[in-house]
């Protein structure tokens, strides 16, 4: 089969590789019908995350038809259309039956990105999201084996065409669970960081939820005005606004929003120190958004971060985050337990994911996209993937 996989920094390649197999009996083969490549990937694209071998299979943004089953699965069957959530969860473990699937102690095999030695079962494996968690194949590939067939799988209509669900596998949950930590409701006033595909998700689910006001901010203008003009949130541009913070807070009579999303994560532009400390390897993440929300968030607030950390970050602030009662929460997403409501709004046409689709490319085009994407060439905002077909005639935007 046909496979994007990673040979190094900003080095990915289309390749012909073997195809995937039945390895245990709760298995399933799907033959991939689209694929995206998510920011989080870009973190893998950059050489940021650590364990990620060269042949490794990249994505966990996908969907298609069941090929395969094993002899155990039962909840689904050959020909069915489903979504694959791109954590990977058993379904019955303690975890898993506190609907806190991304913490699921059955599916990974590695340690997880924890730099904690001591005996802690890690997270649940993700699909080509490196060793530390669990070295699965990814899925922007023709075909995926995919683990706990009967519990990750999620059938979906027909009558959705594959770009309305796609995101169904990440970035829409992803954007969901940010909203629901934020405990957005109607009249919430909130500041998302970060306008790529995730904070856009956020941004769709909190308007959906009722928040009056949004905050935006990101270093893209072309992203600022999409999310403005379809999201009617307040474009904050991080290069022509020094302190973002503060103009939040002087638009919310000083108190600051109810809560901050942070959806940038651990590679934030951060201070001339944080440069330093980073290539010195004495700091992993960047704590500038952190410091951001912190500061734009009002007494009792809450942060929510779906962005990704690893590691230790300086300067985290806790102080002032203490001084002001404010509670976080964050962790990877726990997918399986939002896919039924979620799919039921974008029946109902109250969310419409597919419209922050920018560019649509073969399979064959991967590497392309990875470059468009982390280049933000071509006002690109997300980028899907169809193995098999060529859609290079076909319009990007």
């Amino acid at each position: 089969m046909r496979a994007l996989t990673y040979h190094g920094s900003k080095d990915v390649r289309v390749e012909t590789v073997p195809d995937p197999v039945i390895q245990y009996a709760d298995d399933v083969i799907l033959r991939v019908t689209a694929t995206a490549i998510c920011g989080s990937d870009l973190h893998l694209y950059r050489g940021k995350i650590p364990m990620v071998k060269d042949g490794d299979i990249l994505g966990h943004e996908f969907m298609g038809v069941i090929e395969e089953v094993g002899s155990a699965v039962d909840q689904v069957q050959k020909g069915d259309r489903v979504i694959i959530p791109f954590v990977i969860a058993c379904g019955h473990c303690f975890f898993c039956e506190k609907s806190l699937y991304a913490a699921c102690e059955n599916t990974n095999p590695g340690r997880g990105a924890s730099l904690n030695k001591k005996s802690v079962k890690p997270p649940a494996a993700l699909f080509g999201y490196s060793h530390l968690y669990g070295g699965v194949p990814g899925g922007q590939a023709e075909l995926v084996r995919v683990p706990r067939g009967n519990a990750g799988p999620f059938k979906v209509p027909g009558s959705l065409a594959d770009e309305q669900v796609l995101f169904l596998t990440d970035i829409l949950p992803t954007g969901y669970q940010a909203v629901l930590n934020a405990d957005v409701v109607p009249g919430s006033t909130i500041a998302i960081f970060g306008a790529g595909p995730v904070g856009l998700m956020a941004a769709a689910c909190a308007r959906m939820l009722g928040a009056e006001t949004i905050f935006m901010i990101d270093h893209h203008q072309y992203r600022l005005d999409y999310a403005s003009q379809v999201y009617d949130t307040i474009g904050i541009n991080f290069d022509e606004v020094e302190d973002p913070a503060e103009f939040i807070l002087q638009h919310t009579q000083h108190r600051g929003v109810d809560a901050s999303i942070d959806a940038v994560g651990f590679e934030a532009k951060g201070s001339m120190v944080e440069t330093a400390l980073t290539t010195l390897k004495l700091e992993t993440s960047s704590g500038e958004t952190l410091r951001q929300c912190i500061a734009a968030t009002r007494r009792g607030g809450i942060i929510s971060i779906p962005g990704v950390y690893a590691g230790f970050i300086h300067a985290f602030l806790l102080g002032d985050a203490f001084d002001k009662g404010l509670t976080f929460k964050m962790g990877q997403t726990h997918v399986h337990g939002y896919l039924s409501e979620l799919l039921r709004y974008i029946e109902e046409d109250k969310l419409r994911p597919a419209d922050i689709i920018t560019h649509r490319m073969s399979l064959e085009d991967a590497a392309k996209g990875y470059e468009i994407f982390n280049n933000k060439e071509e006002d690109c905002r997300k980028v899907v993937l169809t193995p098999g077909i060529d859609v290079s005639a076909a319009p990007r935007h």
